[in-house]
């Protein structure tokens, strides 16, 4: 059995969930397992590292929203993180997101590069590992990255968002410290970023599709009264969800859609902040962002459609969760989203609102789930696969 260090900016979130799921698979299959994190808490049960210190964040941020210098901070922080990783003496380093102001990768990769007996695996949850700059590019529709990143910065103003741009330093790098590691191997959770990774800088790394996992004994069609605890009972709900609603994930497309719509429909958005809620049209629910699993289980199965109008997503697991709760659901044909629907929903060229209002009344049928892959049990069974190889 080997000893596996995780690495990721938070144990809470998104892919602070995807990190604990794997630690407690890998864990419960014999290996030795420790989270190192940057931001947040350390959830209770687990092996933990906390990599730096509120200042070491803070400072971290400053320098990268002056300087545009995300993931060059942290350097004492990471020099310390070293000595814990000298400590633990891991056969296997997984790493997550190492962006997020709380790691120095000039250090981290470094000490990767060193130590070529340690078996190393990269998810990426975004593409900000073969970027100068954005985590993101399809909004701006650019594709500099492919070369180099030069000149003005189309993302500049986005995370990490900055007042000087220094995309082609950072860029080169970038490249520089990521390339050439030994026994490394990286993961994505779709084709889609599989295909974006192949035409970057870390092309010549092997590159595995391990989609993310859904928990399926929860996210299942589960009947409940949440309609008519917002008195829309006799509303049909267009239902979406969010963990940050900025103009990728589409929150203008849903107010379009919401002039288009008669009585009989209720748009209902998850995961909006105080701000974005007081200024909604009065025919939106805006609910805050919630980690009541359960709540978010009920609006999935009481909607009659999820609709996903992001245009940069490199999975879409609200989709998936909202599938497997029986909701059928429309999505954009951008990045990953396609590959994921199948014979579920609905992929739509563009946005047309016009087009997306006639679609939505063809989808109010509740689906059985028969052809996706995306549990959390497949997931487990690739990555243990992953970790037993020598």
């Amino acid at each position: 059995m080997s000893k596996i260090l995780f690495i990721n900016s938070v144990c809470n979130g998104s892919t602070g969930m995807i990190c604990k799921n794997l630690y407690k698979a890998a864990k419960e299959a014999g290996h030795e397992c420790c989270i190192a994190y940057g931001r947040g808490n350390a959830p209770e049960g687990y092996n933990t590292i906390r990599i730096g210190n509120k200042l070491d964040f803070y400072l971290h941020v400053l320098k990268a929203r002056i300087f545009d210098a995300s993931g060059f901070g942290s350097k004492h922080a990471t020099k310390e993180f070293i000595k814990r990783i000298e400590e633990f003496k891991p056969d296997i380093i997984h790493l997550h997101n190492i962006h997020g102001y709380y790691v120095n990768i000039e250090i981290l990769f470094k000490y990767l590069k060193d130590h070529p007996e340690i078996k190393k695996i990269w998810t990426l949850h975004d593409c900000w590992a073969f970027t100068g700059h954005c985590a993101y590019y399809t909004y701006v529709k650019c594709n500099k990255w492919q070369t180099c990143c030069k000149g003005n910065c189309s993302n500049r103003e986005e995370y990490p968002r900055t007042v000087f741009s220094n995309v082609e330093s950072n860029f080169n790098k970038k490249k520089e410290v990521f390339s050439d590691i030994e026994n490394m191997i990286l993961i994505t959770p779709s084709k889609w970023l599989k295909k974006e990774v192949k035409k970057s800088y870390l092309k010549n790394y092997q590159v595995m599709v391990i989609n993310n996992g859904v928990d399926t004994n929860v996210f299942k069609a589960t009947p409940s009264d949440i309609k008519k605890q917002y008195n829309i009972e006799n509303k049909k709900v267009i239902l979406g969800v969010a963990s940050v609603w900025d103009k990728r994930k589409g929150l203008d497309t849903f107010i379009e859609l919401s002039k288009q719509l008669n009585n009989e429909y209720q748009i209902v958005l998850i995961g909006l902040n105080k701000k974005q809620i007081k200024t909604l049209p009065k025919n939106i629910v805006g609910i805050s962002r919630t980690e009541n699993i359960q709540e978010l289980v009920k609006w999935y199965s009481a909607a009659e459609v999820f609709f996903n109008a992001s245009i940069e997503e490199t999975f879409g697991m609200t989709t998936v969760e909202a599938m497997y709760c029986g909701t059928p659901a429309i999505v954009f044909n951008y990045s990953a989203l396609p590959e994921i629907i199948g014979n579920n929903g609905i992929v739509l060229e563009n946005e047309d609102i016009l087009k997306l209002k006639n679609i939505i009344g063809r989808l109010e049928e509740k689906i059985i789930i028969n052809n996706m892959n995306y549990s959390l049990n497949i997931t487990y069974k690739k990555h243990l696969i992953l970790y037993e190889i020598k």
